[in-house]
């Protein structure tokens, strides 16, 4: 008997892995081959491509970079905020086997630099539709090494470095890698996912299924292409199925809710705090449900989701708000709600057809049946490795090629996953276990609360536990209202010893909440 995934799939995941073409730039041929006029991709400066004219912008850029140098096995670095010259040149990269390594403009520059010299690009393209790229690639015009190529119709810096493919290398390449993200850390060495063509082409394909996207959607991409929820989930997804992308550079809730409704945006992608910032903003100017887009669905990623924020959410779009995880690791998607299966829970659903999971304990072995355990999953979807960090990848990756993801989560009956935290941010306080999410899903309840953020903080030798809040507009929240607010729905070892309000808390260019800052923010005393 055939199962519900199969019959989304429209086939068992193995034949769809099989079908997988071998390059993520062959899935745009295929679709400017069958229908060259359908709509494809759109950005906020009004360059508009149909499938036919998309696929022409990536030959044309691939004989570009060809010309400036650029070979199979070579890094490239793409220095942006999302364009239409940053997808074209992200799939002429993929025709010419060469690896993008796609970085946000907004990065501080030491984090740029330590990148660029772990990765050592053949060139370092700065999309100058993007004044943060621009100012940086300012710095090098004057060098003769420095040009300007015209990609997908805008200004691309170039910086020529001398560095390219490495003959010891070459076993990386027979392996199809296909992209470089390098994950978001403090200090230390950068470490480089490195995502192979199939790996990302796995995800596009039963994603898009699971969530029943198809030709004639019109999909918002807001989130960064530069992490990977945009560049595989949303960006590449879209392009597999043959649906319109209309591309923003940055998240601003006025603009990205006008944007929607003009261009009749029928699936939008976004983190939490994307989510609540646009209910937030929707409160604020008294629009209500009658004024939304005609969305088909919406997807949460990249972060845990609040209760208070899906159901905010849900309320203001008169729509399920349907939840999703993984990771960069991960290529990025492990589990996802169907979207003809929503859950009134924020669970984030069933793993993805093909994949193999094990919940351990600290031992090291199985956690009994609904317990909560540390995640480790195997499947098409998991890197090869970090570039050129072999320590690294043998610590996530155990010799059957199980991911070690590091978060804590359990399975209900039903096998959908119910995420508690990550392993590192469990704070054990007074001999107890407290989950991150859970103290901030009940924070987020209170009205007077945008986002939030909860943190151990050693403390007399114990674990405390500390909350950080950025209010909605408007409110004047205190401490001690809060405090009071929590009380009844928290048992006294989880709720906050302290509660620390700030403007607006530190954030990813993805949007996501960057929690190892917190505590440095204001070296909490």
């Amino acid at each position: 008997m055939q199962s519900n995934d199969d019959r989304l799939l429209g086939q068992s995941p193995q034949a769809l892995i099989d079908a997988l073409p071998a390059r993520v730039s062959d899935a745009l041929m295929r679709h400017a081959e069958r229908d060259a006029c359908a709509p494809a991709v759109r950005d906020h400066l009004g360059r508009v491509l149909n499938y036919g004219q998309f696929a022409e912008a990536v030959r044309a850029a691939q004989r570009q970079l060809q010309e400036a140098g650029v070979r199979a096995g070579d890094r490239v670095m793409l220095v942006n905020e999302n364009c239409v010259p940053l997808v074209v040149a992200i799939l002429a990269l993929s025709e010419l086997s060469a690896w993008p390594v796609v970085v946000n403009a907004r990065m501080a520059e030491a984090e740029l630099e330590r990148i660029r010299q772990h990765c050592e690009p053949r060139l370092v393209l700065y999309f100058l539709d993007s004044s943060a790229a621009g100012e940086r690639w300012r710095g090098f015009s004057e060098l003769d090494d420095s040009a300007v190529l015209t990609l997908g119709e805008g200004d691309v810096g170039v910086r020529h470095l001398s560095v390219g493919a490495r003959p010891d290398e070459q076993h990386l390449c027979e392996a199809g890698v296909f992209t470089l993200i390098y994950t978001t850390g403090t200090t230390g060495d950068p470490k480089g996912v490195m995502l192979t063509h199939r790996n990302v082409l796995y995800v596009a394909a039963v994603s898009s299924a699971l969530r029943g996207l198809r030709a004639s959607d019109r999909v918002y991409l807001v989130l960064p292409v530069s992490h990977v929820f945009g560049l595989a989930a949303v960006f590449l997804a879209s392009v597999y199925v043959g649906a319109e992308l209309v591309l923003a550079d940055r998240f601003e809730p006025a603009t990205a809710m006008a944007t929607m409704r003009e261009h009749g945006i029928t699936g939008v992608f976004g983190v939490p705090a994307m989510f609540a910032r646009l209910v937030d903003h929707a409160r604020g100017q008294g629009i209500g449900s009658d004024d939304m887009p005609p969305l088909r669905f919406m997807y949460s990623g990249g972060a845990p989701l609040d209760p208070a924020i899906k159901e905010k959410t849900e309320a203001l779009f008169n729509m399920p708000l349907l939840n999703a995880y993984g990771m960069t690791e991960s290529g990025p998607t492990i589990c996802q709600v169907r979207y003809n299966e929503p859950l009134t829970s924020c669970s984030v659903g069933r793993l993805l057809p093909g994949l193999q999971a094990r919940l351990l304990g600290v031992d090291g072995k199985p956690v009994a049946p609904g317990e909560v355990g540390e995640l480790h999953i195997r499947g098409p979807n998991i890197m090869l490795g970090y570039y050129r960090n072999p320590q690294a990848t043998a610590t996530a990756l155990d010799a059957e090629g199980y991911l070690n993801t590091g978060d804590l989560v359990r399975l209900d009956e039903a096998g959908n996953v119910h995420i508690a935290g990550r392993s590192k941010e469990l704070i054990i306080h007074s001999g107890f276990n407290v989950y991150p999410p859970e103290v901030e899903g009940v924070i987020s309840q209170h009205p007077g609360v945008l986002l939030c953020a909860v943190v151990g903080q050693q403390r007399d030798g114990n674990e405390e536990v500390v909350a950080w809040v950025q209010c909605a507009a408007g409110s004047d929240l205190n401490e001690a209202e809060l405090q009071a607010f929590i009380r009844p729905l928290l048992t006294a070892y989880k709720r906050p010893s302290r509660i620390l309000f700030v403007e607006q808390l530190p954030t990813a260019p993805s949007g996501k909440v960057l929690k190892h800052k917190l505590k440095s923010f204001s070296d909490v005393p």
